[in-house]
């Protein structure tokens, strides 16, 4: 299972995959223009998804391990302005957050142990592989709203 999860949430951010763009590949090539243009008052951009996408592959790295919060960069929780004063070099600073948390969940979950995948979460309905498979199904709907947003223009 844990090779079936891995596989998952690779294809979901960084690996070929049959539905098109993920996450990691909906946001190549992005100028700062772009990843803050916001479609509308109160919506989020592209750059905003980015960060938010990073904070669930922490949150899901940390149910996994059973940590407590707050080892995350940023102070607060799912969304963050952005930008907040920000240019080209803090960009590229939070996409590269992104793919630091997306390694160390990948670490994580090829670590963990294979007996606990079906065992629920503690206090949910869920199991550890549900929740895993739900981060990668998080990449992928992020991805498609990037997708959107870049037509948006």
């Amino acid at each position: 299972m844990t090779r079936e999860l891995l596989a998952s949430l690779d294809e979901a951010f960084n690996r070929r995959s049959w539905h098109g763009p993920n996450l990691r590949g909906s946001i190549r090539g992005i100028d700062l223009e772009t990843a803050a243009r916001r479609p509308g008052r109160g919506r989020h951009n592209i750059w905003e998804l980015v960060v938010h996408a990073a904070y669930w592959k922490y949150v899901v790295r940390r149910k996994l391990t059973e940590e407590k919060r707050g080892s995350f960069p940023l102070e607060g929780s799912n969304f963050w302005e952005r930008p907040d004063e920000g240019g080209l070099k803090e960009w590229k600073h939070d996409v590269a957050l992104l793919e630091a948390e997306h390694e160390a969940l990948r670490a994580v979950v090829a670590s963990f142990p294979k007996s606990r995948w079906s065992r629920k979460t503690p206090g949910k309905h869920f199991s550890y592989a549900q929740l895993v498979r739900g981060v990668a199904a998080h990449d992928l709907y992020h991805a498609g709203q990037i997708q959107l947003l870049k037509r948006l223009v």
